[in-house]
């Protein structure tokens, strides 16, 4: 622009002006505005998708230890009841006089075995609690991957209409977008 009231325009002036007073309003700007919407939600289901996935296998870690702690629960009631075993035998095959020992020992593996169970069988509750959260946080991984699924489909859709410039394909776009949208819901929902 000079000072005699002459502008000049540069060379990019025209084309700026030009996608200002056209693109935006038209099927381009409208999608690059979803497109982003779109990454940026599909961002955040990638984001719980991974998360729930770890802490599956966090539980399911935790499932396995419990189990394994209810083995050796169970491995430790066989050697009681072996002991027991024993006990029974040489009760029948003791002299008299060492008989109440025998049955005393019996009583005493008794005891201590039904702790043992109590124990072995609270273990395996704890881990089947475990296997269930797993289960469930898996499940709802699938949902979020599903939802993340969805909106990478619209996102690539998008680039499609872009290109062809067909409209039919910008309906679609919103379509699986909304697809994505509700499964993302489901999962937020734990549906």
């Amino acid at each position: 622009m000079s000072s005699g009231g002459f502008h000049v325009h540069g060379p990019h002036d025209h084309e700026l002006e030009h996608a200002a007073q056209h693109e935006p309003k038209g099927m381009a700007g409208q999608l690059a505005v979803v497109t982003a919407i779109l990454a940026t939600v599909g961002a955040l289901f990638a984001y719980m998708g991974g998360a729930t996935q770890a802490n599956a296998g966090l539980y399911k870690n935790d499932a396995a230890i419990k189990k394994t702690e209810a083995s050796n629960q169970w491995n430790y009631y066989q050697a009681k009841s072996s002991k027991q075993n024993l006990s029974e035998l040489a009760l029948e095959l003791a002299p008299e006089a060492r008989k109440p020992f025998y049955t005393d020992e019996i009583k005493r593996y008794k005891s201590e075995k039904a702790e043992i169970m109590q124990k072995a069988e609270a273990f395996e509750k704890e881990s089947k609690a475990f296997d269930d959260m797993s289960a469930e946080q898996m499940h709802q991984h699938h949902r979020w991957a599903q939802a993340t699924t969805a909106l990478q489909i619209a996102i690539a859709l998008a680039a499609i209409a872009l290109l062809t410039k067909k409209r039919w394909m910008e309906k679609l776009v919103f379509g699986v977008s909304g697809v994505g949208l509700v499964i993302g819901v489901m999962a937020w929902l734990h549906a």
